[in-house]
């Protein structure tokens, strides 16, 4: 996959977790670097060039959630939490601290190297703000402030235009509710997830061949929504 200096932090106290993981990891030409504590890992990723953190979030020294809000501070490397809790507000709580996906133990090895590889080609080749985004029959400008289908200028609202911004500044990711209310809207509507249900529904009928089964804007049930071109 990705050139072998690529290198994939994994934080998990399991010893046995930690090495299959980190196998599966070389087997993708990935560098895999390894600690047991939150404290160990956020002493690699300030000394060596880490490009995405696979973090569990029981850890003996700290919780996985302080460890996100720390790295968040300084840093912004793709963050794939890998966590036995399966409830939904934890993982919730994790996306809304700034992890970027969230996979449930127990996991496939094919869907986890599937996440990495996701994960480090949204960073790889994220561009400058000003750059045309393509999908499908679908450009968006945002240099210009442009969205065109099949060369046809597509008219937006504002709002749809923003919502949209959002979405493909953070390509790949999953986005909570919370998060995109409080992008659009702003803060004090970050309880008004109907608005954002009917603003995603627009853009889809604008966008996608197919709005009841869309290919792009995709939902991620009780969570947000992700943006996968």
């Amino acid at each position: 996959m990705s050139d072998a200096a690529t290198a994939v932090l994994v934080v998990e106290d399991e010893p046995q977790i930690r090495r299959f993981v980190c196998n599966a990891l070389r087997d993708d030409q990935c560098q895999a670097l390894e600690a047991g504590t939150a404290t160990g890992g956020l002493e690699i990723v300030a000394r060596e060039p880490v490009h995405l953190v696979i973090l569990d979030l029981g850890l003996p020294d700290r919780d996985g959630i302080s460890f996100i809000r720390d790295l968040r501070n300084w840093s912004a490397v793709p963050i794939l939490v890998l966590s036995a809790r399966s409830a939904e507000q934890d993982k919730i709580e994790a996306l809304d601290t700034g992890a970027d996906d969230y996979l449930t133990k127990p996991f496939g090895v094919g869907e986890l190297r599937a996440r990495v590889r996701a994960l480090l080609r949204r960073q790889q080749q994220r561009v400058d703000a000003g750059a045309v985004h393509v999908f499908g029959d679908v450009a968006v400008d945002l240099s210009r402030r442009i969205v065109t289908r099949a060369g046809a200028e597509v008219h937006l609202t504002q709002r749809e235009y923003h919502l949209l911004a959002v979405m493909v500044a953070n390509t790949g990711r999953v986005m909570t509710q919370r998060y995109l209310m409080n992008q659009v809207w702003g803060p004090g509507h970050s309880q008004d997830s109907h608005y954002l249900r009917v603003y995603v529904g627009r853009l889809r009928q604008k966008l996608e061949a197919d709005p009841t089964q869309p290919h792009y804007i995709l939902t991620e049930t009780g969570i947000g929504y992700r943006f996968q071109p």
